[in-house]
């Protein structure tokens, strides 16, 4: 009787989401927002509560973070990794300062303390990767100039993440200063002899995994992941970071093949993941918390904005692209719910889990917007105000010629692609 239950709820969820995944695609929207409201539609207090399946959706979460990690680290090589945090450093700094810091405000301000500061900032940090390539490919921005360093932040953030997490971790397990102190000092030791080990052997690595047979391949790289995640979660490192240095040490093809023998899992287990988070959390509980969440919803964006503008301005790209690099980094999603959801699991807040629930369905539907609408409407702003200054009497009326940092005068059409010129 349990096992037909079983079936049937977890049959009901997978039909859901596959359903709500279909009707998000028909909108052009991430679908993350409807499987975080299903997981609050099937969870405690929800309209229809799980009771049979409950547990396996658990597991299937952790999985589904796992893989989130794997395919985000099979995405870049170890000499990309290095070379964009000797590049773009400064640009991953005010990126931290500008977006973690309101996060960590706003939680010791709610008298939440310090470890939910830490996991805060964390989630109002870290944009999603996922959904800004999607809204990018969708715009048909992926080959404008501006791209580059909207693509720098996000890669900055994904290995600040490696270093992240498993201080996270540490607190989470309540460790104290030696102890937290250890397990940082592994992780960077872990993450720094994997770039090493992968820049000089990643071929080789790549040569002993790879397989013709899609299936011994696929057994091969889960089961290696899963085994390397469990052992980093052991020593407190993070299974998540476990998973990401899997991905870097894989390269070339191995990489390539196996991103997508990998990706119908990881789109599965990822939607198991985002509706366990809702189903861990009662939706009688995010309405107090909901003015909270807008507020740093809103305040975050404009920081968001603020970084994307600095970092393209850096990189020496044109008004008009520093305006849309800007708006495409405010969505925040699959990370906000990873860092949040290992609080939940630990019980450091109440209000912490429908806080970053609120936040995250806030910013995954504004980033959209905003990286389709904030340089258009900066550009009727700034021709108002060229408007007025010329309709002034004592204005100059000649209008200056904008010009890059470089003193050259700027290209008209700088949202032309790179391909192009």
């Amino acid at each position: 009787m349990h096992s037909a239950v079983f079936l049937i709820e977890f049959g009901t969820v997978v039909l859901a989401l596959g359903l709500l995944g279909r009707f998000a695609v028909r909108l052009k929207f991430s679908p993350i927002p409807l499987y975080l409201l299903a997981g609050l539609v099937f969870g405690h207090g929800g309209v229809v509560p799980l009771g049979g399946s409950e547990e396996f959706i658990e597991v299937g979460a952790e999985i589904g973070v796992v893989l989130l990690l794997l395919m985000l680290g099979l995405e870049y090589t170890a000499g990309d990794l290095v070379g964009h945090l000797k590049t773009h450093a400064p640009a991953g700094a005010v990126d931290f300062a500008l977006n973690a810091v309101p996060g960590a405000a706003a939680a010791l301000l709610l008298g939440w303390g310090p470890v939910a500061a830490v996991v805060l900032a964390g989630v109002t940090w870290v944009s999603s990767s996922g959904v800004i390539a999607k809204v990018l490919g969708d715009l048909g921005r992926l080959g404008n100039r501006e791209t580059p360093a909207i693509l720098s932040v996000l890669v900055l953030e994904d290995l600040a993440m490696a270093v992240y997490l498993p201080i996270l971790t540490a607190l989470l397990a309540g460790a104290g200063l030696v102890a937290g102190g250890l397990t940082l000092a592994i992780a960077l030791a872990a993450v720094g002899t994997v770039l090493l080990v992968a820049v000089r052997y990643g071929r080789v690595i790549s040569r002993f995994i790879s397989s013709d047979d899609p299936e011994k391949l696929l057994l091969v790289v889960l089961g290696l992941t899963l085994l390397v995640a469990g052992f980093a979660q052991q020593v407190q490192v993070s299974a998540a970071v476990g998973a990401f240095l899997v991905g870097i040490a894989l390269s070339g093809e191995v990489a390539e093949n196996t991103h997508h023998l990998l990706m119908p899992l990881r789109d599965l287990f990822a939607a198991v993941f985002f509706v366990f988070f809702g189903l861990s959390t009662d939706p009688a509980t995010i309405p107090p918390v909901l003015l909270p969440a807008l507020v740093l919803a809103v305040l975050t964006t404009l920081t968001k904005i603020a970084t994307g503008y600095w970092a393209a301005k850096r990189a020496g790209i044109g008004v008009r692209g520093r305006w849309r690099a800007g708006g495409a980094l405010v969505a925040r999603g699959e990370f906000s719910i990873v860092i949040a959801g290992l609080a939940v699991t630990a019980g450091v807040e109440p209000g912490l889990g429908p806080l970053a629930t609120a936040y995250v369905l806030l910013l995954v539907v504004i980033g959209p917007l905003t990286a389709r609408f904030t340089e258009p409407v900066a550009r009727r702003v700034m021709n108002r105000r060229e408007a007025r200054a010329a309709s002034t009497p004592a204005s100059d009326t000649s209008v200056p010629v904008a010009r890059t940092e470089a003193g050259a005068r700027e290209p008209e059409s700088d949202d032309v692609p790179v391909g192009s010129v």
